[in-house]
């Protein structure tokens, strides 16, 4: 447990709860290292603020995130599905408060890039040498029309972990068997491309075994998918007569919603359900919006060998926010792109220019407890964009016996138990 945070050990341990309230700006000045302030605490923010401050003990890292409880979305679908617990994807930031880096619970609600300094909730203010923005993703709201935060407490989106997942979770176990669930996926860009088809792979495992007369609908705002052919596959052997995946170009896509009789429209249709997931479009947090750093697209355009902003100087932006090109939006992205960022920022102080390197990235997917697929890519920066490395990684063969798919589950469970236990163990 965070102990209580007092003027003398909060640059001693990092571990500060209260740390607004209890540090004064002046003190930070006396660490005498480089301040470097880090907005949001997922996989991005969180791998970036611990490697700045293990490179070098006396630069003075500040990890401002709004919660001090973080709720994991990889392997969230399960706990959907009724396959996991939700405090299997809860963690705290004890680990990085031990290293030293300093915590700040309260949201950021300004950043001024001319002064370089962070406001916080309480109007207290932090200067730094070098910004990072790992703030992830805000939905665009009334996009769908009638499609609005009060809505999704009856239309949940579960697209951020945490009380969304067990609200879904709830009305999956609570619809009588025979009832329909309506999944409705946005265009990309999207945080993790793949998660919506995983999604209802799980609800189906869930139909499957404790509904079997149910249904599900993926209204698809998209004519292709990653790994469509092996999800598709995959449903005819697992889950045949329960999945119908509706494309675009086949009136898939959503444009309003009711949530008060259950019922999404499409162009030319109406779906009323007992069920209704609808993950909406995506842009930046409102953090970026505030900093300057999101353009048009409502996403951040970067440099990918340095990660900053091609708007605002001096500011870094890494994971689900950023313009990450070829590289999908996904927890794995946002780890590597955190510790090659947090090379280039201690590249900048000591006025160096950082050399380019590649990335790599793997998503899991689980279309049932023991069936699993994934796909990896390895990218480089090319003309300010990440791009394929030819020949480079690949996805699951597409004729794998099912002892195959049975250790790629493993792995996919494996593979969360790791990135985690770095980043926040």
């Amino acid at each position: 447990m965070i102990k209580k945070v007092t003027r003398r050990n909060v640059l001693r341990t990092g571990t500060a709860a209260a740390l607004a309230a209890a540090l004064p700006l002046p003190a930070f000045a006396q660490g005498g290292g480089p301040r470097i302030v880090v907005v949001g605490g997922g996989f991005a923010g969180a791998t970036c603020a611990r490697q700045i401050k293990l490179a070098d003990r006396k630069n003075i890292v500040i990890l401002v995130e709004t919660n001090p409880t973080f709720y994991a979305c990889p392997s969230s679908n399960a706990v959907i599905a009724g396959l996991r617990d939700i405090r299997e994807q809860r963690f705290n930031y004890e680990a990085l408060g031990a290293v030293g880096v300093a915590l700040v619970f309260r949201p950021a609600t300004k950043i001024d890039p001319q002064t370089r300094t962070v406001t916080v909730d309480g109007d207290i203010t932090f200067p730094y040498d070098r910004l990072v923005l790992a703030p992830g993703v805000d939905f665009r709201w009334n996009t769908i029309k009638g499609y609005d935060e009060a809505a999704a407490e009856k239309m949940p989106h579960a697209w951020k972990a945490g009380e969304q997942t067990l609200l879904l979770r709830r009305q999956l176990a609570a619809m009588h068997d025979g009832g329909l669930v309506i999944i409705s996926v946005p265009a990309n860009p999207v945080r993790c491309p793949t998660a919506p088809y995983e999604r209802a792979s799980l609800i189906a495992h869930f139909i499957k075994t404790q509904k079997p007369r149910s249904k599900l609908i993926i209204l698809d705002a998209k004519d292709s998918f990653s790994q469509q052919q092996l999800f598709q596959a995959a449903w005819r052997e697992l889950y045949p007569g329960i999945i119908e995946w509706q494309s675009l170009s086949n009136d898939g896509k959503v444009v309003s919603v009711n949530p008060a009789t259950n019922t999404v429209t499409t162009d030319f249709g109406e779906h009323k359900a007992s069920v209704v997931n609808v993950i909406p479009p995506q842009k930046a947090a409102r953090i970026a919006e505030i900093a300057g750093v999101a353009d048009r697209t409502g996403w951040c355009p970067i440099d990918p060998i340095t990660f900053e902003s091609r708007l605002q100087p001096n500011i870094h932006v890494i994971g689900d926010a950023a313009i990450s090109g070829a590289m999908a939006k996904s927890a794995f992205s946002a780890n590597a792109q955190a510790k090659a960022c947090a090379i280039a920022v201690l590249a900048r102080l000591r006025g160096e220019t950082p050399s380019p390197t590649k990335l790599i990235n793997t998503c899991h997917s689980l279309i049932a407890p023991d069936y699993g697929i994934s796909i990896a890519g390895v990218y480089r920066p090319v003309e300010g964009q990440f791009v394929d490395v030819e020949g480079a990684g690949g996805t699951s063969p597409a004729d794998a016996p099912r002892s195959v798919r049975a250790l790629e589950a493993t792995y996919a469970e494996a593979s969360y138990k790791s990135i985690t236990a770095e980043v926040f163990g």
